[in-house]
């Protein structure tokens, strides 16, 4: 087998056959479920051939191949056959459907990071808004009875009000169910009657069976375990009930069945649980004092890098909705300042322009909110600025507990857009808070100082694992990108989609906007059909129909991926018109995608990249808007590059 040394040497090098404990890979790379990534060599691993680059994404740890990843798969499976197994499951497992597949825990914060996460814009931005019609209300400027404030009121709280339906369609998504039908079970919590009823202090029965009085409106928890029993009530009925009688009996069957359980026990249920771990929770808050605020502050930074921040969401959502405040909320926006007091602290003492440079944007964006550049980029890297922004999210955490400072929004901005949501009785102590966590980052990072020797050793470590063809390419291009090209010149490539063009180094995506997989461009689309850039061969349809390569008549490889690590939607959204082997010219129908379905859940920007490009290079069209078949990009020879660079310089 060709890659079977390869095999061998990247299981020793993840950690050996006792540290794996799933497998699966998407069009690029190989995605890791390990028992402790810190077992992973990444140093050993880029040295190994067919590897161009490691990704460690915390519950996955990604192996990034290329091209080849599928016969790299098949021979590491070769070696360890009980990895064939976890194929199948293993892209429901990182969606926590699956279980065995991944630690329990692991699975609780992946589900409830991916129920919450598509849902923080909306809620975010009624939250924001609720802030801002408090702080109006409290200097005075709206009369609150008025019409229009009622109306913007209702605007702000409709989301909250009505959320069970918002998490019954988001968790569907998650579990793979109908979101449609999990929308009827969030709407029949919240039907007016039915409310009223509940509310009415009669006894409830159905079918003889008492149904505890509880209000769903703003509520979380029980709609969540309803959803949860609904999935696997659809994929009963599915099975059983013949196909000509799915379309309408699989819902009704669900909903009769799911619903009437929901209210007479996972309802009540949901809701004692939530009221007891939020109850739990804010004893822990309201007691803890100073020291918890400090132990609790200067672990968030970590906490919030590892994504379990998420677990509390359903429950700081309750807190809002029964107590009308929040105490977790403000040590978030302690985080976020200490955060950027640390990277403002590499700023005053980085001597790299480069460093200064990043650690100077880093604070910007931090203080607007958007801490993953400064965590990622540099505090985590540097590892010192890490530990002062902890020391400053612990002392930032001890005055807002100490203090009992409150949040009264979810405004889903730590920064200082957020700053409304604190606005309330406790608003000075948490200004404090905020202040001093910044001070504090920004002190102790500058005294703590920096090795920049860091970062420049992973540049060097980057650049001493490329492949010889990517360095030749880069080259390359470097030589051409600039020179203006004659339209016969080269091979065009077409753009595939509907769109804004943009540059690789813009696409969040590590392996394609470092250019492990190849050169190219992408699109941020505005349309879901993806037509051919080529006139050739389709080489590959992945079976989750979100990527396919095609090999052109003059032999240029191309891949088109749609959308952020959409391999975890299992095919959901996408429609493929074509298998491999199929002939294909500029402009035939690929694949249509549903970018709402998608763009809940992931970013459906799409990666164009020549996968091959050896003597060739790229030169890159200009940017702006493009339609399905406008010239994209050209690929040259090497011959064709030096004569257009020559005439361009002439």
């Amino acid at each position: 087998m060709k890659y079977e040394k390869d095999a061998a040497a990247i299981i020793a090098a993840v950690g050996g056959e006792e540290n794996i404990s799933s497998l699966y890979h998407c069009v690029t790379r190989l995605r890791f479920g390990l028992k402790d990534n810190t077992k992973a060599d990444q140093a050993a691993l880029t040295a190994i051939g067919p590897v161009v680059g490691v990704n460690d994404a915390g519950s996955q740890y990604q192996v990034i191949i290329g091209n080849d990843v599928p016969l790299v798969h098949k021979a590491i499976v070769a070696e360890l056959p009980r990895l064939a197994s976890s194929e199948e499951g293993a892209a429901d497992a990182s969606a926590g459907t699956k279980g065995g597949k991944q630690k329990l825990h692991t699975r609780f914060f992946d589900f409830i990071s991916g129920v919450f996460a598509p849902i923080l814009p909306a809620i975010a931005g009624a939250g924001l808004l609720k802030g801002v019609l408090a702080l109006i209300n409290a200097f005075g400027w709206v009369d609150p009875s008025s019409q229009t404030f009622l109306i913007f009121s209702a605007i702000a709280d409709a989301v909250f009000f009505f959320l069970p339906i918002v998490v019954a369609v988001s968790a569907a998504r998650k579990l793979n169910a109908n979101p449609y039908v999990a929308a009827s079970l969030g709407a029949v919590l919240v039907y007016p009657a039915l409310t009223t009823m509940l509310s009415a202090g009669e006894p409830v029965a159905l079918l003889g069976v008492t149904v505890t009085s509880v209000s769903y409106a703003y509520s979380v928890i029980p709609v969540l375990l309803g959803v949860y029993l609904m999935s696997w009530a659809e994929r009963l009925f599915t099975k059983i009930i013949p196909s000509f009688l799915k379309l309408t009996f699989v819902p009704m069957l669900t909903l009769v069945t799911v619903v009437p359980i929901t209210l007479v026990a996972l309802g009540p249920l949901g809701t004692f649980v939530g009221n007891g771990v939020a109850g739990g929770i804010n004893w822990a808050l309201d007691n803890g004092g100073a020291p918890a605020g400090f132990v609790i502050g200067a672990l968030l930074p970590l906490i919030i890098m590892t994504g379990m921040h998420y677990a509390l969401v359903p429950f700081i959502l309750q807190n809002l909705a029964t107590l009308g405040y929040d105490k977790f909320l403000p040590l978030t926006y302690v985080q976020t300042f200490a955060t950027a007091g640390a990277v403002f602290g590499v700023f005053l003492r980085a001597k790299n322009a480069q460093i200064k440079a990043l650690s100077l944007s880093t604070t910007f964006t931090a203080l607007m909110g958007v801490t993953e550049p400064a965590l990622y980029g540099l505090a985590l890297p540097l590892r010192r600025p890490l530990i002062a922004s902890m020391a400053g999210a612990g002392v930032g955490g001890a005055i807002s507990l100490g203090f009992g400072v409150q949040a009264y929004v979810l405004a889903g901005n730590g920064g200082l857009p957020g700053l409304p949501g604190l606005v309330g009785a406790t608003f000075g102590w948490a200004i404090l808070g905020i202040v001093l966590a910044f001070i504090v980052s920004t002190v102790v990072s500058a005294i703590l100082g920096i090795d920049e020797s860091i970062l420049a050793k992973a540049s060097q470590t980057v650049a001493a694992h490329e492949k010889p063809a990517a360095a030749a390419t880069a080259a390359s291009a470097a030589s051409t990108t600039d020179a203006p090209l004659a339209p016969s010149s080269g091979e065009l490539i077409a753009s595939p989609m509907a769109g804004e063009l943009i540059p690789l180094d813009d696409v969040p995506d590590k392996t394609f906007s470092q250019r492990l997989v190849g050169d190219g461009a992408a699109i941020r689309p505005t349309s879901g059909h993806v037509t051919s850039p080529v006139t050739g061969e389709v080489v590959t349809v992945f079976p989750t129909k979100h990527a396919v390569a095609i090999r052109s008549d003059q032999g240029t490889e191309v891949l088109i991926h749609i959308g952020i690590d959409t391999v975890s939607l299992q095919g959901r959204g996408f429609e493929a018109h074509v298998a491999e082997g199929d002939r294909v010219t500029i402009g035939d129908p690929l694949i249509d995608v549903d970018l709402d379905a998608v763009s809940a859940t992931n970013d459906t920007v799409t990666v164009i990249v020549i996968t091959n490009l050896g003597l060739r290079s790229i030169v890159p069209g200009t940017p702006g808007t493009r339609g399905n078949g406008d010239a994209l990009m050209h690929v040259l020879s090497t011959i064709d590059a030096e004569a257009s660079h020559k005439e361009a310089t002439a």
